[in-house]
């Protein structure tokens, strides 16, 4: 098993950092601070993370992907989707859950190959089976993909798109299910890893070129890469408890992690909390794959 030590490259500290995404048109890192309602983007450029510009709503927001047409970025905000151009202007677009804001939030969304849009809704008091996975699809419609789910989270496919990898933080657990690109549904599920919330459990996912799976562990102060089958490869270390996603920019893995709900003990012996992190891993990654469906110019 290969080792790796991920090192600080962001000067800036975030609460909660979540959903790095490489943006290849851009040449740019955009991740989000969940609970700041925040979207930040930063530019690579000798090992360290410059800040680029950052946007900031009056909701949370779970995740930013690019849109095909390089204007902007979809957001899965507050219960649903919103539109944030490169200017700052906002257009409000498909809510998942009307009505149930102050119980339910949007915690993680990422493209298929095909440009869906998949999310998970999860509950502020995280109670089990409370949150459910959307998918956006291309014609503009929203339809529930896994029902009853607790901490809806990290979500990957295969280079063919025929196998999405998805994680659910509050149960402990990295699954694959079978996927048709064409349709955007979902097949057999089956387990890859199961973890103790004591050691750390699956939250952001990433998958290299060859077909592994890469994933921060929250709670357990490192990112795992596995196979598909859920045999441990690699381990990268972190001087921080809660990794929270991860992205490829060629073969450097870009770490976002979290300070949040940690007491101010805790925080003084890990001053780093909440900043980004990369290693170079030897194996590259694609880039955010973009939303290609339609974008719906009112809320429904």
């Amino acid at each position: 098993m290969r080792s790796f030590v991920a090192d600080p490259v962001s000067e800036d500290l975030l609460e909660h950092g979540e959903g790095p995404r490489w943006d290849a048109v851009r040449d740019e890192l955009v991740c989000v601070d969940i609970m700041a309602g925040a979207v930040h983007r930063w530019a690579f450029r000798g090992g360290r993370l410059a800040p680029v510009r950052s946007y900031v709503l009056d909701r949370p927001v779970g995740a930013a992907n690019p849109l095909a047409d390089g204007s902007g970025w979809l957001l899965a905000a507050g219960t649903g989707f919103v539109r944030l151009d490169e200017d700052g202007t906002t257009t409000e677009l498909v809510d998942a859950a009307p009505g149930r804001g102050e119980v339910l939030r949007m915690n993680e969304a990422v493209c298929d190959p095909a440009g869906r849009v998949v999310a998970g809704l999860m509950a502020y008091d995280t109670a089990p089976g409370s949150g459910w996975v959307v998918s956006g699809d291309l014609d503009g419609g929203v339809r529930t993909l896994i029902p009853r789910t607790t901490i809806a989270n990290g979500t990957a496919w295969d280079s063919e798109g025929t196998t999405m990898f998805w994680s659910d933080s509050g149960e402990g657990t990295l699954a694959a299910f079978g996927y048709d690109p064409a349709t955007g549904a979902l097949g057999a599920r089956r387990e890859v890893l199961r973890r103790d919330r004591a050691d750390g459990v699956a939250d952001g996912i990433a998958l290299d070129d060859d077909g592994c799976v890469w994933a921060a562990l929250w709670g357990g102060r490192s990112v795992l890469r596995v196979n598909p089958t859920g045999e441990v490869l690699a381990v990268v270390d972190l001087p921080v408890d809660q990794p929270s996603a991860v992205a490829f920019a060629g073969t450097t893995l870009l770490v976002t992690t979290s300070r949040e709900g940690l007491d101010a003990s805790t925080l003084a012996g890990q001053p780093l909390a909440g900043a980004l992190f990369a290693v170079d891993v030897g194996v590259s990654g694609p880039p955010a794959r973009p939303f290609r469906g339609e974008l719906p110019e009112r809320l429904v």
